[in-house]
Parts: structure tokens; sequence; C-alpha cells
């Protein structure tokens, strides 16, 4: 069985490394110089390559088609994942929120150990950028790049979404497919950060918060909650809640929404009433501004005075009960308007793609074209952050490699 896979990221490596396991012949075809770019910047360089949970929180994770998945999943999960790179030679390690990493903490290790195996195993790995993928009564025959024809009896199209285009990413893949007759769902980036809030943001940019809450509305209905970590940028949010959170928001386009962000989400407000008193009473001869330290990060601390309408050299002992509770409220629900995603240069992931209706769940083959097979993100799937997009590419990598190299036909 020749085989040819369309793109040597992490789910086209999974694929080909999968087949030739399998006794195909197959050939790699990657527009860059070398394999996994994007692999390589994933996890902050780190090399987040899962998410150690079962199934149900897999899927759960997976707000982009996650029962379409089930069977891939299924068939290779997290625990796979990590045996199989621990039996490439890369220990892996889990940290918190069960994110998993190599013990060396180089995503850069993940790709050289795929790019070890595909040499063992014989796959040819070419630099070409693919035009087009051959058919003849809809059927593959194999595929013309700018460099040559390649013929072949399958081919795994795993050519990535639109996120990072600097890694190569630019969204060619989807033209691959829609010149086949497949639908392409609108693209849009996600897990992305979130644009607007006005002015607040420039002033507090680069302050993380730690342990909070947060809560997305939109016209007065809850989309997202979550609990973690954010951080302020120039012009709006990002973070781990704030990305996941983007997952929501931006695949239907629900802007203008409001975040609320509870910064002591341990405290209910009586609670945390009583620690303020306590704070007060220590500084009842001190300016309002100056008697925060204990309970806000210092750069945060001048806006939340001006939110809360206290003059900020006001004495403490002069504040109000009313004051008191409702400042006490806005430490519980600090808001900003969202007004926007960010653009795709800086999205993790893309949502979108090849629609999953078009794809045969238990093989990622195209129920279309005759052997033609789909992996990884140019799919209608997405995740959140936190390991689960790299567990699509290894799961529905491995299942299209095997069921491509399958000879029954």
């Amino acid at each position: 069985m020749r085989i040819i896979v369309i793109g040597a990221g992490a789910a086209g490596m999974m694929a080909a490394v999968t087949a030739a396991r399998a006794g195909a012949d197959v050939t790699l075809i990657e527009r860059n110089t070398r394999p996994g770019m994007k692999l390589n910047i994933t996890g902050k360089g780190r090399g987040n390559l899962t998410n150690d949970c079962d199934l149900q929180t897999l899927i759960a994770n997976t707000p982009g088609n996650g029962r379409f998945l089930y069977s891939a999943f299924s068939g290779f999960g997290p625990a796979d994942t990590m045996a199989f790179f621990e039996s490439l030679g890369i220990p892996v390690k889990v940290e918190r929120g069960n994110r998993v990493f190599p013990v060396s903490d180089r995503a850069m290790d993940l790709s050289a150990a795929l790019e070890r195996e595909l040499r063992h195993l014989g796959v040819r790995l070419l630099h070409d950028k693919v035009v087009n993928i051959d058919c003849t009564d809809g059927r593959v025959t194999g595929v013309t790049g700018a460099g040559g024809t390649y013929s072949c009896d399958r081919v795994i199209l795993a050519a990535g979404g639109q996120s990072y285009p600097r890694t190569g990413s630019d969204g060619s893949g989807y033209a691959l497919a829609s010149a086949l007759g497949h639908t392409i769902v609108p693209t849009r980036p996600s897990l992305v950060p979130l644009l607007g809030g006005g002015d607040v943001p420039k002033r507090l940019e680069g302050l993380s918060l730690r342990n909070i809450s947060i809560e997305i509305t939109y016209k007065g209905k809850s989309l997202y909650t979550d609990f973690g970590e954010m951080v302020f940028t120039a012009n709006g949010v990002s973070g781990p809640v704030i990305l996941s959170a983007s997952a929501h928001v931006a695949r239907d386009q629900k802007f203008p929404c409001t975040l609320s962000i509870d910064l002591k989400p341990a405290l209910d407000e009586q609670t945390l009433d009583r620690r303020v008193l306590r704070d007060f009473e220590e500084n009842l001869n001190r300016d309002f501004a100056n008697a925060l330290h204990k309970l806000l990060p210092s750069k945060l601390i001048p806006v939340i005075v001006e939110r809360s309408g206290i003059a900020p050299d006001r004495k403490v002992h002069e504040i109000t009960r009313a004051e008191r509770l409702s400042f006490v409220h806005l430490i519980k629900h600090f808001t900003l308007e969202i007004t926007s995603a960010g653009p795709f240069r800086e999205a993790i992931i893309t949502a979108g793609g090849v629609s999953v209706r078009e794809i045969d769940p238990k093989t990622m083959a195209s129920k279309l074209v005759n052997g033609l097979y789909f992996a990884g993100e140019i799919m209608d799937v997405d995740a959140y952050t936190g390991g689960f997009n790299l567990q699509i590419a290894w799961s529905t990598g491995v299942r299209a490699g095997s069921a491509a190299a399958e000879r029954n036909d």
C-alpha cells in the first residue's frame, strides 16, 4: 500500500509512523524545510503533548465536535500517547491541570523523536508544496506538487489549519479538500486572546492573576466559567482561562460580551467583607489607596480604587458600610467588555475546517473520495488549552494511518 501524507505536523507525523508500522510504503510531504515546526512551539516551547484524563473528560474539553472523536479517542487516548513517547525514549511528567510534558521541558524533543522513528521505519520525507490531490473516477491516484507528481493508493491530508501561519499553517489544505468536493466550515481563530476592556488592559499590561475565576456572559446568558490563571495584554486579556473561553465566544462570534473576574473566588461576599473589614481596622487612619496592599496586587489597586468611586485619599475610617460592601462586590465582579477575538496570527488553533459530516469517525476516511483520509486540525475539531488539541492530532493521526494502511479493497 503506497500512502502519501500531506503535512509533517503532529498529526501527519503520527499518521506516517502508524501507517509505516502497519507495513505501508509511506511518503511524507512537507512544505517547510523541517517537520514539526508548530509542534516545536507548543506549550510555550515545553511541549504540552496531552492531558492525563479519561475519555469523558477529553470529550468534554473538546467543544468543537468532541463526540465525533469518540472512536479515535477510544482507540488511542492520553495513556497511549504517554506510552508511545516513552517508548521513543522521551520520559514524560504530569503537572497541574493534568497537563503532560516531556521531562526535558523541550517540545523539540517530541518532534526529534518522531523524526528518528520516521527514518527508522523508512518513511521518505519530501520537501514540496502540494497543489492538487489527483483523482480518477472518484478515487485517489496521487498528488501533484510544485516539484513534481507522486503516485499513490491513499492520501492522508494533515495540512493543519490557519493558526501560526509562520509555521506553515496557512490554510492551503482547505483548498485541496474543497477541490474534491468537501465542505469547509468557515474558519475562526480559537484559543486566542480576547480584545477590549477600554484602557484597563493597557494600564494593567503584564499583570498575571492566579487562582481567579471568570465568567463570560452574552446578552445576560452565561457562556463559560473557569478557574485558573489569566494575564492582561496591551489591548485585552490572555492566559489559560481566557484562551479556553475564546473557544466559545469566537466560535459563534458572540460579541460584545462581558468578562467578569472574581479576584477572590475562595471567599463568598460575606467572608470577604469580614476580611476587608479587618484590613480596614488595621489601617483606620491611612488613605484608602494605601490600605489595600494585602488584598490586591499593587498594579491593580489604582484601577480598583477608580472603579470603586471612593477617593484614593479618603481616610479608611471615613468609608461607610455601604461603600465597603460595594467595594467587596467589585472585587468579586471586576468586569470588562470584550469586543472581539484576536487574529489568526495570535491563535493557537483553528476552529472550523473540513466538515466532520463528510468524514467517517471510525477511520477518518472521506465519505466523498475513495482513498482520502484526514487527520488533525484541518478538520472542524477544536479543544481547550491544556494538551487536548495535540491529543486530537495523535488520536486522529493513528486512526487515519491505521485505516489507510489496511488492504480492504
